[in-house]
């Protein structure tokens, strides 16, 4: 446990020296930000609370901002290490590879939990400050609620990218199998399956068909753990109709995201033990 703590120190160390800590902190503090202050001043018309809007902006936020991120960070962790020659040197000394992956996995899980955490919670302060509206507590439970789920979800692409990184041979082949992944996961992937619910009109997918199809995407996986979660804001989001048609539990959506974590890593894992350097 000792090795895994220091390896994923140096890459906390290493991420702050090539600046992506303060990269990707700026960037999800000053979108979160402007759409505190943007997003919360319609809340008398819509229904909901400032602090239920805030969370519907900033979980469509993560979808398309957090991935990118994670995948970015992790996608030439392996294969980028190899290339420099500097993996070879870290595999020469008592460590295990499994322990390399997991210690490196948990340095870029922890640059991007602090990349979140301070730029939301950033969001959560100024909306208090501002002291606009009252503030309920299941308002809040759904703040932390999605924090936390945004930071399991850059786990989920953390660990994607370094299945990427482990297969390939070069550092420009895994950059590019990054973009491709984060465009079919979170924009091609929604759009083919709503063309196939709108060409099927309900005759061939039915509910469990539909639940199967979701989990296979984290970030709808996502969406409806944070969206659909409560009348109000699956209401003002427009995720009210997606409540009726699909029947996932929270404990089945943050399953299916923890899977999406175990899944990848374990396969990592085995094609870097595989690998020749």
């Amino acid at each position: 446990m000792k090795t895994i703590l220091l390896l994923s120190t140096k890459e906390m160390r290493e991420g702050l020296r090539n600046r992506w800590v303060v990269a990707a902190t700026g960037l999800l503090a000053a979108l979160a930000l402007t759409l505190t202050f943007l997003g919360s001043a319609p809340t008398g018309t819509v229904g909901a609370g400032a602090l239920d809007v805030v969370v519907i902006s900033l979980a469509s936020l993560t979808i398309f901002i957090v991935p990118l991120i994670a995948l970015l960070i992790s996608h030439d962790a392996i294969v980028g290490e190899i290339e420099r020659g500097t993996m070879t040197l870290l595999l020469s000394y008592p460590v295990r590879r499994r322990q390399v992956l997991l210690g490196k996995f948990l340095g870029h899980l922890a640059i991007l939990a602090f990349a979140t955490c301070v730029g939301y919670g950033l969001a959560a302060i100024a909306l208090l400050v501002t002291g606009k509206a009252m503030i309920g507590a299941g308002s809040w439970a759904a703040f932390m609620t999605m924090t936390a789920s945004s930071v399991l979800l850059g786990a989920v692409f953390v660990a994607i990218g370094y299945l990427v990184s482990a297969l390939v041979a070069d550092r420009a082949t895994a950059g590019g199998i990054a973009i491709g992944i984060w465009l079919v996961f979170v924009v091609l992937y929604d759009m083919a399956l709503l063309g196939l619910l709108v060409a099927d009109q309900g005759r061939a997918v039915s509910g469990g068909t539909l639940d199967a199809l979701l989990l296979f995407n984290p970030t709808d996986a996502y969406r409806l753990l944070n969206l659909a979660g409560s009348g109000d804001i699956a209401t003002a989001s427009g995720m009210a109709g997606t409540i009726q048609t699909a029947a996932l539990a929270p404990a089945a959506l943050l399953a299916a995201l923890a899977a999406w974590v175990v899944a990848p890593m374990a396969l990592a894992a085995l094609a870097f033990s595989r690998r020749e350097l």
